[in-house]
């Protein structure tokens, strides 16, 4: 892995000559965050390099990843008949997740403010927040956990592989297309998670246990949510944006071929099946009866003695 060659000399190459683009049409981007990021920037000393930010709001991240695992390993606690997160680990979670949404939407303002914009900070920027698709999943999950009014860890799995599925089919289009076009989903999946955690932290887990309509939790409302918006909103959405770039010829891949070409990739060396393939081979495993997430999400045999 480490002297894996990740980055042609080709692909180098084209940092020289790489333009960033970007497309936000979110409402409450445009109309809220970006005028408080805006605010915001202003307060930062020029010297403070933008790759320093973003780093800093992805430690806030791992931190609350940590400081979750500490209090709720297993995913238990917020089950009923368990020893409960302390409200302020919500209340911290909370503060530290609004935060690091706020440094990921500085950092770009601060590399334009000093005139330091490179493609190596968005390659940095774009790589952290790959990662940062499994901190929000893993640590949300613990407000609900894998208790009879939680969520299952075979549904953890496919939340996370859609959530991940959003992000790559945001690059796959702009690969396609040249623009960046950022999905509405985000914005108000980081406000909504960092209400979600200073709600838990005032009201206690236990809310979450009651029906919202019928026999709906919440945590199927969270779950429709998050798969129901990434196949009629997301998906729908990056095919239009593809679909439009074809009828106006500005498309930067003229064959399917190169079009596809991300999902296909496969190291010259390696024997292993593209990467787009070797991505369902988890999945399967997952939703086998042998392995030890199903098992893991199945009661234990004891589980019926108080």
């Amino acid at each position: 892995m480490v002297l894996y060659n990740y980055v042609t000399q080709e692909q180098l190459a084209g940092f020289d000559k790489y333009k960033y683009s970007a497309v936000d049409t979110n409402p409450l981007s445009v109309y809220v965050m970006h005028p408080f990021w805006n605010f915001v920037v202003k307060f930062l000393p020029t010297w403070l390099a933008p790759n320093l930010i973003t780093f800093t709001g992805f430690m806030l991240l791992v931190l609350n990843f940590v400081m979750l695992s500490y209090y709720d390993f297993d995913f238990t606690a917020s089950s009923a008949g368990h020893e409960h997160v302390p409200s302020w680990v919500w209340v911290a979670a909370g503060i530290f997740n609004f935060l690091a949404y706020t440094l990921d939407g500085v950092d770009g303002k601060q590399a334009r403010r000093t005139n330091s914009s490179t493609p190596l900070g968005e390659l940095f920027d774009h790589g952290l927040d790959s990662w940062t698709c499994v901190l929000f999943v893993s640590t949300v999950y613990s407000v609900f956990g894998r208790g009879e009014s939680g969520v299952g860890v075979v549904t953890l799995y496919y939340i996370l592989w859609v959530v991940l599925f959003s992000f790559i089919l945001s690059h796959w289009e702009k690969y396609n297309t040249g623009i960046l076009f950022l999905p509405w989903g985000y914005d108000m999946s980081l406000v909504t998670i960092s209400l979600v955690y200073l709600v838990t932290a005032v009201v206690g887990v236990e809310t979450w246990y009651q029906p919202v309509l019928f026999h709906f939790r919440y945590r199927d409302v969270f779950t429709f949510m998050i798969i129901g918006c990434s196949f009629t909103v997301t998906l729908p959405m990056s095919l239009y944006n593809i679909l439009k770039a074809y009828r106006s010829n500005t498309l930067k891949h003229s064959s399917w071929y190169e079009a596809m070409l991300p999902c296909s990739h496969q190291s010259s060396s390696s024997s292993s099946p593209p990467s787009g393939w070797s991505s369902l081979r988890p999945t399967s495993w997952t939703s086998s009866p042998e392995s030890s997430t199903s098992w893991w999400a199945q009661p234990s045999p004891t589980s019926h003695v108080s």
